[in-house]
């Protein structure tokens, strides 16, 4: 898929152009599937990202979450500005133990100053595994 195809604006596409996802999204597996300031969709492989006991680690759900948060913030503060995290919370619901997870991210309030989103993670069969929420704040660049 290439960036065209998963961009929903041009100010996401010229995101992706410049910056991509990021090393540890790219370390960890992390494909972005779709990408706008209110919605976007990510996968992220089970394997190579799981805990001692064999599940998919709560800090891996967490940085798929925040990828997709900050990502999609910044695409809403582009190209006047940038996102930073000033806040993020996981609730596991469920663990997963292979295949891929995916996580779809949407908008809850894409403020002037603040951005907040609220990502859930899904195993293959649509079991909620985990809820992120995450709130950016909107720098001038």
């Amino acid at each position: 898929m290439t960036n065209e195809d998963v961009a929903k604006s041009e100010h996401a596409l010229e995101i992706l152009r410049t910056r991509g996802v990021g090393d540890l999204a790219t370390k960890m597996g992390i494909e972005l599937i779709e990408l706008s300031a209110e919605r976007a969709v990510a996968t992220m492989p089970v394997e190579g990202n799981t805990q001692p006991l064999g599940v998919l680690h709560g800090g891996a759900h967490v940085v798929l979450g925040e990828s997709l948060g900050s990502i999609a913030a910044n695409v809403h503060a582009h190209p006047w500005g940038y996102a930073v995290g000033i806040e993020i919370n996981a609730t596991h619901h469920l663990s997963a133990t292979e295949g891929i997870v995916t996580a779809t991210c949407r908008a809850l309030k894409l403020g002037r100053s603040l951005t907040s989103h609220e990502i859930k993670v899904h195993d293959k069969n649509g079991a909620l595994l985990s809820t992120v929420r995450i709130t950016n704040f909107l720098r001038a660049k």
